[in-house]
């Protein structure tokens, strides 16, 4: 090692850790802090009205000038995501592989960031830097995203070794693959502890290779009559590849929709990571005129994702597409937990109007590693700890058993939450302290403002619905001279409840007088005893605690 005394190191999660997305994990050397990824995550259903969710790195931007850099392992936006909001927090530098960083600039571009290019450092996977006071090393991953790495960082008492994305592909789509003399060399010199994708660490067997996935793709063309339309993740170029490859061999023209897939394609391609037939695109004007048995068409959301247009086509919410008969459509992402439900309906949808739908396993294989890969990748790294990450928690315990499978204890395995930190001494490792750490919730222009208050009001808004009292008081006499008017929206159906609402009014005007005799003036109070006394008799009644709004106006 590089070093003569030893290190102090501390590795803790800011994201990625218990859940799907919002990768982010950080490792201090010393006073060196190396960040590893900055991504978002895409809301829950409880997350009403929320566009994005991120780290909060509000522990970071207090420590800015420890930090060396900002590393990245592949361009999705559960690893990239974050980058926009985060930049504007630690400018500091970026580094990644060629392709990484051209995805980069595009999601700054799009939501109207510039920064100096300067700022961002492309990596040689093949070069170690000395970053700060310590070398970090790369390895070359496969994952459904080209140009993927991952991160080895040598410290005197061993390499930490983040893994990113990944998994062992020997037939691979673009013929890069995980780079297992790199990985076993850095073993070969000691690994101190290992970070680790999980996301299929309950799937048993080894991770299908994506090659199968052309051949699937040629028999659909082959038999398809009708328009072929592809929802797809934008970023999945080695799918793309195949797609167009086999329209290419099935003679049908391409048309893309939606501005961001075409723009990575365009990256893609100009970078060299993918290979475009001669003349395959047809731009969308003139695909309206084209038969429909020569045409296929791509298709993804504004963020890239394949859900978006999938729901939209099923729910004749699309701008661009209708369905037409002999459509065949194939989504070509996978279901998750989070939207599987949502996925089904659509199909469900789309398959009572006369559409033909393919999807699962025929038309995707995923680039997480499974069973087989991990224990692979343990053997390859030979650890003597590890840290499970990008995974829900039953995924990480998953990681914990198959790393316990290859003989490393419980003990040596680390099921963090989001700041918990695991602390080195000496080779031992301990947990220690935690950080601050948690989301940010991004609505709109606004990054944090919307808390789990403002999330409670929208869900009571979204199960019981709102009422409105309005009520104008005399400014001098303390009387009232208008109303109370009651307005309901999502509560109760107005013209089926009139002596619910009218009994309602008759409560309003009663507090109001008790109030106003008693000489109390204070709007906080009067809000307060409308709200109390509406709530009780509307629970009682309806069983219901719609959000009471009183407005009291003076004239």
């Amino acid at each position: 090692m590089s070093h003569t005394k030893k290190d102090s190191v501390k590795i803790y999660a800011m994201g990625g850790v218990g859940e799907i997305g919002n990768n982010m994990t950080v490792i201090e050397v010393n006073h060196d802090i190396y960040i590893i990824d900055a991504g978002l995550m895409h809301p829950h259903e409880d997350m009403l009205g929320v566009d994005t969710v991120i780290p909060d790195i509000s522990y970071l931007a207090e420590r800015r000038d420890q930090i060396r850099g900002l590393f990245l392992t592949h361009g999705h936006q559960a690893n990239i995501g974050g980058l926009p909001y985060l930049l504007k927090e630690l400018k500091v530098p970026v580094y990644g592989t060629k392709l990484t960083l051209a995805l980069v600039w595009e999601s700054l571009r799009k939501v109207g960031e510039s920064y100096p290019r300067d700022l961002f450092i492309t990596l040689n996977p093949d070069k170690g830097l000395k970053i700060g006071q310590n070398m970090v090393e790369c390895f070359r991953t496969y994952h459904s995203v080209p140009d993927a790495i991952g991160y080895a960082i040598q410290t005197s008492q061993g390499y930490i070794v983040h893994t990113g994305d990944y998994k062992f592909d020997f037939t691979p789509v673009g013929g890069i693959r995980t780079d297992i003399s790199k990985i076993s060399e850095i073993g070969d010199k000691g690994v101190l502890c290992l970070l680790s994708d999980s996301k299929h660490a309950e799937i048993p067997g080894k991770a299908p290779s994506d090659s199968v996935i052309g051949d699937r793709f040629n028999h659909i063309l082959y038999s398809a009559n009708g328009r072929v339309i592809v929802a797809i993740h934008a970023t999945n170029i080695h799918r793309i590849q195949q797609f167009l490859d086999a329209c290419a061999l099935h003679q049908r023209k391409v048309a893309i929709d939606g501005k961001y897939l075409e723009r990575v394609i365009s990256i893609a391609a100009k970078e060299g990571f993918l290979d475009v037939p001669k003349n395959i695109f047809i731009n969308w004007e003139r695909s309206l005129k084209h038969p429909v048995q020569e045409l296929a068409i791509l298709t993804s959301g504004p963020d890239g994702d394949p859900l978006t247009p999938l729901t939209g086509l099923a729910n004749h919410l699309h701008k661009k597409l209708r369905l037409k008969e002999q459509d065949l459509i194939i989504y070509a992402a996978s279901l998750t937990p989070s939207n599987e439900k949502t996925v089904t309906n659509a199909i469900d949808q789309l398959m009572s109007e006369g559409a033909q739908v393919v999807f699962g396993k025929k038309v995707h294989v995923s680039g997480h590693g499974s069973v087989e890969d991990i224990k692979l990748m343990l053997q390859l790294a030979r650890p003597q700890y590890v840290i499970p990450i990008d995974g829900e928690f039953k995924m990480m315990k998953a990681h914990q058993d198959i790393a316990e499978s290859m003989g490393i204890p419980a003990s040596c395995t680390f099921l963090l939450d989001k700041g918990d930190v695991v602390e080195f001494t000496d080779g031992e490792a301990r947990s220690s302290d935690s950080v601050p750490a948690g989301q940010l919730l991004v609505d709109g222009l606004g990054v944090g403002d919307v808390g789990n208050i403002v999330l409670r009001d929208r869900r009571l808004l979204s199960q019981d619905g709102t009422v409105i009292v309005v009520v104008t008081l005399g400014r001098r006499t303390k009387k009232i001279l208008a109303g109370p008017e009651i307005i309901t929206r999502g509560f109760v159906y107005v013209r089926e409840s009139e002596d619910l609402l009218e009994q309602a009014n008759h409560i309003v005007s009663d507090v109001l007088s008790k109030s106003l005799t008693q000489h109390v003036s204070e709007w906080s109070s009067l809000k307060s005893g409308i709200r109390d006394s509406l709530s009780r008799y509307f629970f009682d009644k309806t069983k219901r605690r719609p959000m009471i709004l009183p407005i009291i106006m003076e004239f």
